[in-house]
């Protein structure tokens, strides 16, 4: 129960650094945030439905990929007490290693 526990706060920090380091990035590119009077959605909302959209969108591509292929994966992976999609956690794994990504490409144009 406890490794449980563990894995699942390792995720949030996981899902937390990574949504800091989106709305960073957005912040970044969007100077005019501070305009009055509109109505906008915040960096926070915006980096969520980017990672949610971002996990949705290598998910799809795995299961076609997967298809395609025709490999043979097993449908729930048991973690512990947690029972997981490895599809899923794959996706989600690789969205939220992303902003990273860009950072790093960012860095290396620099050079």
């Amino acid at each position: 129960m406890s490794g449980v526990i563990i894995l699942t706060v390792i995720v949030f920090v996981l899902v937390a650094l990574s949504l800091k380091e989106r709305v960073r990035h957005r912040l970044a590119r969007d100077k005019d945030w501070s305009v009055i009077g509109e109505s906008r959605a915040s960096p926070l909302t915006l980096a969520l439905t980017n990672l949610i959209g971002v996990a949705g969108g290598i998910y799809l591509t795995l299961v076609v990929l997967v298809t395609f292929l025709e490999l043979q994966l097993p449908a729930r992976v048991q973690v512990g007490s947690l029972t997981i999609e490895p599809l899923a956690a794959v996706s989600f794994g690789f969205s939220i290693v992303q902003p990273y990504f860009y950072r790093l490409i960012d860095t290396w144009r620099r050079i």
